[in-house]
């Protein structure tokens, strides 16, 4: 019998992404700027060799080359950007965020749950929670304090008492119907499971938006995803 610990998973997503330069990335992927203004946004912030790399590193991960399995969805996120583009930034951002890294999900969604009744929690009960999945110590907890800041820096909450108080924003109204669909999806990539429709609306990795639309309606209209209705429950959204 094997009696070795199951290795902590991969934190990846371990940098301070600016909103500025996650939607420059965005941009170099669509085409919209060269791919010299990553490097001249790096060049400004003054990052060290092995800092540079890194946040390097996590934008590809984002947008500039993202995983095989994650190319078609971050087109179809393009597609909705160059089609519409007063759609928020953000969203966009935050749907790729969630389904290229399942840590800055995890922070997401619990940063969600745990502002559901009172609109704010503790960085610490934060950080018990993720020492569940990814160990304690410096690394889980360094990585975390930076997803924070880069979730703060997207608009989505505010930390403060110096970062030990995490406070819930406004949700965004998503009104636009293939992005409604596209979150959708990257909610879904993140749990890697079906998600119930009565489940959506109140999806805590989905926290920072309101998505103002019959959810089944824009399911059943949406090209890469399906309903499954499985008893009397709920049904059930999966991608195609």
């Amino acid at each position: 019998m094997n009696n070795t610990p199951a290795a902590a998973p991969r934190i990846g997503f371990d940098r301070f992404i600016p909103l500025d330069w996650a939607t420059c990335a965005l941009k170099v992927r669509g085409g919209a700027q060269d791919a010299e203004t990553i490097d001249t946004l790096l060049d400004t912030a003054g990052l060290g060799i092995p800092s540079r790399t890194k946040t390097r590193s996590v934008l590809n991960g984002l947008w500039l080359e993202p995983r095989a399995e994650l190319i078609g969805f971050a087109q179809r996120c393009l597609g909705i950007w160059q089609e519409f583009p007063e759609v928020p930034v953000p969203a966009l951002c935050w749907g790729m965020a969630i389904a290229a890294y399942p840590f800055f999900g995890k922070v997401a969604e619990l940063v969600g749950r745990l502002t559901t009744i009172q609109g704010d929690c503790t960085a610490a009960e934060l950080h018990r929670r993720l020492a569940e999945t990814y160990g304690e110590g410096e690394v889980t907890r360094r990585a975390a304090n930076r997803v924070l800041q880069t979730q703060a820096s997207w608009g989505t909450c505010e930390r403060v008492d110096k970062g030990r108080r995490v406070i819930r924003n406004p949700p965004t109204t998503i009104a636009n119907e293939a992005l409604i669909a596209w979150l959708i999806e990257a909610a879904i990539r993140y749990t890697g499971r079906a998600i119930s429709v009565s489940g959506l609306a109140s999806a805590a990795v989905l926290y920072p938006f309101r998505l103002d639309h019959s959810l089944t309606l824009v399911v059943s209209r949406s090209p890469t995803l399906e309903l499954r209705s499985e008893g009397s429950g709920s049904p059930l959204v999966m991608i195609q």
